[in-house]
């Protein structure tokens, strides 16, 4: 590489750059002779100690004059005997010591018995020491995202009518063969803004496709285009106004999407339980269910994951809720009853020749 040319100063006769030594420019301009080399400063004379007579109590008592070396000798050199200002005053406390920081972040401690992570440790990847931990931040953050009926706030919808939204979300999600937790955050987002905007039913299709694609980007490693749900929306809306529509859904929940979901719930619930494929897909069947029931809205995910895993351990006699299941779900069998029997109502009444998406997606599963 080239090196850049120095610009040489006119003071410099050689025409090398001019060197400085620290602070000699700025502090010993008097000291420099004309030919710009230092003069050597003569050393300090030594000087003799001044004796001063002073008459006290008519006995004639010597007083010292510090010679200059003296004055300027550090006052924490001189001896008990000096009489130095400084002498007689004690030296102020030392500063009290940092509080000590803890070394590690503590671990949440699960009995032995209720540790079902235990054959994943040393696995960087599942991080079995968190686990307990992440679902209790869970627990606490879904209290952040509760719904009530918002349907006396929508005069232009009805309960069916978002139904049949959802059943067709359903379908959606099975023909673009998106993951289970894109459906459930998608159907929450849907809600989340239908309880805080009202819309009139002819936008009702593009919001549900604009959450299902904020969701799939969320949580899909290749979320579908823009194109593919204009394509499976029948080119019933324009691309800017899928673009507006998702902006709006953004801007309308304050961009906060990570909403906790049944179905992570419910996976780690059937853990515990150590369900076997088939009781889990039970459970499933009826967590997709009750998401076309305006009136489980107000459920909290954790809650509703719970009550669905019970209901396919009964259904499949497989034992009630064990000390295990309410130990990492934080709910007793009391408290999930009248959930488990508003669910078991549901799958068992007669159901809705409209809404056919989750009868027929698990039919074949």
């Amino acid at each position: 590489e080239d090196v850049p040319h120095v610009k040489r100063t006119p003071s410099s006769p050689q025409g090398a750059p001019r060197k400085r030594s620290a602070f000699i420019d700025i502090t010993n301009n008097k000291n420099l002779q004309n030919d710009g080399r230092v003069k050597k400063s003569q050393p300090l004379k030594k000087t003799q100690t001044s004796k001063v007579f002073i008459k006290t109590n008519n006995k004639l008592k010597v007083s010292k004059h510090p010679s200059p070396e003296e004055q300027c000798r550090d006052p924490g050199d001189q001896t008990e005997e000096s009489t130095s200002p400084y002498a007689g005053v004690s030296p102020p406390p030392p500063p009290p010591p940092p509080p000590q920081e803890p070394s590690a972040v503590q671990e949440i401690k699960v009995p032995e018995k209720f540790d079902v992570d235990e054959e994943h440790a040393g696995d960087c990847l599942m991080s079995p020491e968190y686990a307990k931990d992440i679902f209790d931040y869970l627990r606490e953050r879904e209290e952040k995202f509760v719904l009530t009926d918002y349907m006396d706030t929508q005069p232009d919808l009805t309960a069916g009518m978002r139904g049949i939204l959802i059943d067709w979300m359903v379908e959606v999600q099975e023909n673009f063969e998106l993951n289970h937790e894109t459906l459930y955050l998608a159907v929450k987002l849907t809600d989340r803004y239908l309880s805080v905007t009202e819309v009139m039913r002819e936008s009702l299709q593009l919001i549900g496709s604009a959450a299902m694609l904020i969701a799939a980007k969320f949580e899909e490693r290749r979320p579908p285009s823009i194109d593919d749900f204009l394509y499976i929306c029948d080119d019933a809306y324009q691309r800017q106004e899928f673009l507006v529509m998702e902006r709006n859904i953004l801007q309308g929940l304050d961009f906060d999407i990570n909403v906790p979901v049944p179905y992570r719930f419910l996976r780690r619930y059937a853990k515990v339980a150590h369900a076997s494929m088939e009781t889990l897909t039970l459970a499933r069947y009826v967590c997709e269910l009750s998401l076309l029931e305006v009136e489980l809205v107000e459920e909290r995910a954790s809650r509703l994951a719970s009550a669905c895993l019970l209901l396919a351990l009964i259904t499949n006699r497989l034992g009630g809720w064990t000390p295990a299941l309410q130990y990492h779900s934080g709910y007793t069998l009391g408290e999930l009853g009248p959930l488990v029997r508003r669910l078991y109502a549901m799958v068992a009444g007669p159901s809705d020749q409209n809404l056919r998406a989750v009868e027929n997606k698990y039919s074949h599963t």
